[in-house]
């Protein structure tokens, strides 16, 4: 088993062999321990909302899927989503945990990825001077994205 422990400040991953997950709080972002690739703790201590989910997938400056996924939001006219992986089923592909890592921060999945980290503040090239110091999504955003996309299930 695997074992990280996340500083979103400063960012900083460091690997501890038979260590105990540690939880570090660094600046205004709650913090989260990973184990085996994923967030296993709701970051807001409760369950997102699924309805939030959705419209935060097709609001454009905040979660916005449908730019680089394919979701099956049939009220979005025009769906580019081509350039990540389909999300269409994600939840039988991933845990919970697996997909709140991967809007928290990918790179601690790929260093590959071109996906942004929706809940870092540093680290970050080319932000907006009212950006800086700022997550992308807030704590609930995070959540209530994760709970629409566990909704992504064989029909």
């Amino acid at each position: 088993m695997r074992l990280f422990a996340i500083s979103f400040a400063a960012f900083a991953l460091s690997v501890a062999a038979q260590a105990q997950p540690k939880d570090i709080k660094d600046g205004p972002l709650v913090a989260c321990t990973v184990v085996d690739y994923a967030i296993d703790q709701s970051l807001t201590g409760k369950p997102g909302d699924a309805q939030k989910g959705h419209a935060l997938s097709i609001t454009s400056g905040s979660g916005n899927r449908v730019m680089c996924h394919k979701l099956p939001i049939p009220e979005v006219a025009l769906h580019i989503g081509n350039v990540g992986p389909d999300l269409t089923e994600v939840a039988d592909r991933m845990t919970e945990g697996e997909i709140r890592l991967q809007v928290v921060n990918p790179k601690l999945v790929s260093d590959e990825t071109i996906m942004p980290a929706y809940y870092r503040i540093g680290g970050l090239n080319r932000l907006r001077p009212n950006a800086q110091g700022k997550p992308m999504l807030t704590p609930e955003q995070v959540e209530d994205l994760v709970a629409y996309l566990m909704t992504m299930k064989p029909k």
